[in-house]
């Protein structure tokens, strides 16, 4: 790199039009902020600053030498500019009394206001001008359609246009997000909507830019799981570690090469990916092509390596290298293959063909995966015609994997599926983690109701109860038990109808199921034995976690019912079949 390393910088854009300010997200963003001033990655170099929009963008002047933070207000949007060339950066430790003052003041400095635009565009514009000497990161919180000024959308989800809406309205978001990119700039998006707000479009400006995509649909701070869902995402995110101004360059073996890219960058050239923050939630997937013949190669390698600037201002580089036997024998492929890799890069391939084609086409492409596969697997066992179905124990899963594929948001059918939810859930299929990826496709579900009689297991010298996993099924459910559903980001318990008055009282802190709150969203720590494994083993599946997911306590008769049985993905719904369905939807189709 030419320059000397980058300090963090971090500039926040609030969102304080009136939809914003009804949905209350300021007071917590706020709030967090203060909390965990003192945690954001850095060093005595880190920078931040704040924006605000709403018809006009606001800017604030923290100088030191300053006793409160100075509004100044740009109301011509259409062509943006710095106020005044200093002190909308500045250094945190040095003026950190004036951006505490700031952070008490946002969210009572707008309260009464009417104004109903967003000049989302403007203030990104003017984010770029106010960052790209530095490069940083930049942190939208977005409760709305932007409909003023350059980048303003109008509404389009249609229910019968909706596969061509998948793809952006205009291509100003993404054109900036190259322009970040160039600087070493990345965006981080939030979206705290009570509406339909184009994700299809917003989303460029932090796929193309190396950033992050948050979204919380009907959010409203009044409502538990939301703002619990908000405070622990945000706080994840303004805590964990953080690499600038990176690039990553993956190298493989002579013979092959790689021709898709898979996650949220810009391509620079063949190998390299431009990433102006790189964090550890992110994941990145790749296509592999045989270019040559590979009869005399005995392995081939792969190397991934990633340059970047830690928070603290050091160079680094981290490599990671993978080396694999090459064979020319089908049984050998089809014995080593990784079902849940195929499923993650099949669910990046998918949203490409979304893009592209449709969504009817991406899902012809999943199935025909699953009866490939196991057709030629039929093959190198040289059997005659055969009853059942045959896979290698490595890929027994592989149609299950599939189906649940076919039930998820971005890709499952029907029009109840809002446009919005759906572009969020090809986000997070392009950009998660594998392990991330798969348990938002394939939930886990555990019975919870008798875990004195489970196995234990010995973590840190605490002794953790092993219930089995559940096929997602509701023929698994029984009116008498408590079922735990982890779904990766959230998990919800299912309080059967029937349960023990004692399970109510030793885990609930309720005498009896009547007494169940309809809204509960968190489990009292009680003294009695049941409460204590039930919550130790909860507490180790968010170990795994990036951050805790939020949990829902859920009455068996309750309308929130359908959030949990929507997630039995061996069930048969309205418009997608049984797992034994597909099944034999398969097994007819293999050669």
């Amino acid at each position: 790199m030419l320059r000397p390393p980058q300090p963090a910088v971090y500039l926040f854009l609030l969102d304080v039009s009136r939809n914003a300010l009804e949905c209350g997200y300021l007071s917590i963003v706020t709030e967090m902020l203060l909390n965990k001033l003192d945690k954001l990655p850095g060093d005595g170099r880190t920078q931040i600053g704040f924006l605000t929009y709403n018809s006009s963008v606001h800017f604030y002047n923290l100088a030191d030498c300053l006793t409160q933070p100075q509004q100044m207000i740009v109301a011509d949007t259409e062509d943006i500019f710095l106020p005044c060339p200093d002190n909308l950066l500045v250094n945190l430790s040095e003026c950190q009394k004036l951006v505490r003052e700031l952070l008490v003041q946002i969210p009572i400095k707008f309260i009464g206001s009417n104004d109903t635009n967003s000049a989302l565009g403007p203030a990104l514009q003017a984010a770029y001008k106010l960052v790209a000497p530095t490069g940083g990161r930049v942190t939208v919180f977005q409760s709305c359609l932007p409909n003023i000024g350059p980048g303003s959308l109008t509404p389009r989800e249609d229910t019968s246009l909706k596969a061509q809406h998948l793809n952006p309205a205009t291509d100003f978001y993404k054109r900036l997000a190259l322009d970040c990119s160039g600087q070493q700039v990345a965006v981080d998006l939030f979206l705290v909507n009570s509406q339909y707000c184009d994700l299809a479009t917003l989303s460029g400006v932090s796929r193309f830019s190396g950033g992050c995509i948050y979204y919380f649909p009907s959010f409203h701070a009044s409502n538990t799981l939301h703002s619990q869902s908000l405070e622990r995402t945000f706080e994840r995110y303004l805590t964990r570690k953080v690499g600038f101004e990176a690039v990553l360059r993956i190298r493989c073996s002579r013979g092959l090469t790689i021709h898709t890219f898979h996650g949220n960058f810009f391509v620079r050239s063949t190998d390299l990916l431009s990433l102006p923050n790189v964090n550890p939630d992110a994941g990145f997937g790749m296509q592999v092509a045989i270019e040559e013949n590979l009869t005399d190669v005995q392995n081939v390698c792969f190397q991934a390596a990633l340059l970047y600037t830690s928070s603290k201002g050091e160079r680094r580089i981290r490599v990671h290298t993978l080396c694999l036997p090459v064979s020319a024998t089908l049984s050998d492929i089809l014995y080593s293959a990784d079902q849940q890799c195929i499923i993650g890069l099949l669910a990046k391939m998918g949203v490409d063909r979304s893009h592209q084609s449709s969504l009817s086409d991406a899902k012809d492409a999943f199935i025909n995966v699953a009866i490939d596969v196991l057709s030629a697997f039929k093959l190198t066992q040289n059997v005659g015609p055969f009853s059942g179905l045959m896979a290698p124990h490595n890929l027994s899963l592989l149609p299950l994997y599939i189906l649940a594929l076919l039930k998820y948001v971005a890709f499952r059918p029907g029009s109840n599926t809002r446009l919005d939810d759906r572009l969020f859930a090809m986000c997070q299929m392009k950009s998660l983690p594998l392990t991330l990826a798969i348990q938002c496709i394939f939930p886990d579900l555990y019975p919870v109701h008798n875990l004195d009689s489970q196995p234990v297991i010995q973590v840190d010298g605490d002794l953790i109860p092993m219930p089995p996993r559940l096929h997602l099924s509701s023929e698994k459910l029984e009116l008498t038990g408590a079922f735990l559903l982890d779904a990766g980001d959230s998990m919800m318990l299912l309080i059967g109808c029937n349960i023990d008055a004692d399970f109510c009282s030793s885990v609930l802190g309720v005498p009896s199921f009547s007494n169940i709150p309809e809204e509960m969203y968190e489990l009292p720590e009680t003294e009695s034995p049941k409460s204590i494994k039930l919550l130790k083993f909860i507490r180790f599946l968010q170990a795994e976690k990036p951050f805790d997911a939020n949990i829902q306590v859920i009455k068996g008769d309750s309308h929130h019912r359908t959030k949990f049985i929507e997630k039995l993905l061996e069930d048969r719904s309205e418009s997608t079949l049984s797992y034994y369905e597909f099944l034999q939807h398969i097994k007819a189709n293999i050669k």
